[in-house]
């Protein structure tokens, strides 16, 4: 049975088991397992985590902020629900925010930056992409990403990056259930951005990044379009 929070518990276990509450029903909610427009019920998650009520609503809530789940008044949480009219609005606002973070990181960013450019991308490639939802290769791909924005000094930038992320993924891997994909080869693709940005050229590494995020959007667009037509 769940516990609730007691008052004797250090603070910092409390946000701990918050942090992992929220980890947990974000995965959940980027791989497609709690699908879009589910209704989700504080006292149900609370059993199934094995946490209180507590850490789960404050994890709700964090998730609110993060453009994943929405508050219904006097109603509770629900998973956000999806469009492709939504995804195009992300995928540009993503696209805007993440070509200013990359050429600040090319502008500025030191040998802390490189290095971390270099592991993440070596871990990357260490994992063979899954057309089922992987957590580690998803992990390394996440980290791979907001890799190439670390130098750009802003902190704010780095958490859109962060969020944008989060909200395309769950597009990318909702669609799996529609029409099939093109063959790419995403290590190719993810080393040219690296090495354009390893190289301090902004132009071209920007040129392959939005050529890597376009042709994605343009792969979700039908997967979209499959799953809208396939519940008609």
């Amino acid at each position: 049975m769940p516990m609730a929070r007691n008052s004797s518990e250090p603070d910092g276990a409390f946000r701990s088991r918050t942090s992992e509450t929220h980890m947990r029903i974000r995965d959940d909610v980027i791989s497609g397992k709690l699908k879009p427009g589910t209704k989700l019920k504080i006292e149900h998650l609370s059993r199934e985590i094995g946490v209180g009520a507590t850490p789960v609503r404050e994890a709700l809530s964090s998730l609110v902020s993060d453009g994943l789940v929405v508050r219904e008044d006097q109603r509770g949480f629900r998973v956000a629900g999806i469009s492709g009219q939504e995804f195009d609005e992300l995928l540009y606002v993503r696209s805007c925010v993440e070509e200013r973070a990359l050429r600040l990181s090319i502008e500025r960013g030191g040998p802390d930056w490189e290095e971390g450019i270099v592991l993440a991308q070596y871990r990357l490639r260490a994992i063979a992409p899954s057309d089922r939802y992987d957590p580690d290769w998803e992990r390394c791909h996440r980290n791979f990403h907001l890799a190439l924005n670390a130098g750009s000094g802003s902190e704010t930038l780095l958490r859109l990056c962060s969020q944008f992320f989060d909200e395309n993924s769950r597009y990318r891997h909702l669609s799996r259930c529609g029409g099939g994909r093109a063959p790419r080869d995403l290590s190719d693709e993810h080393d040219g951005i690296a090495e354009a940005a390893l190289a301090r050229d902004p132009d071209l590494a920007v040129e392959r990044l939005m050529t890597h995020y376009n042709r994605t959007g343009k792969l979700l667009r039908q997967a979209l379009k499959d799953i809208e037509e396939g519940s008609q």
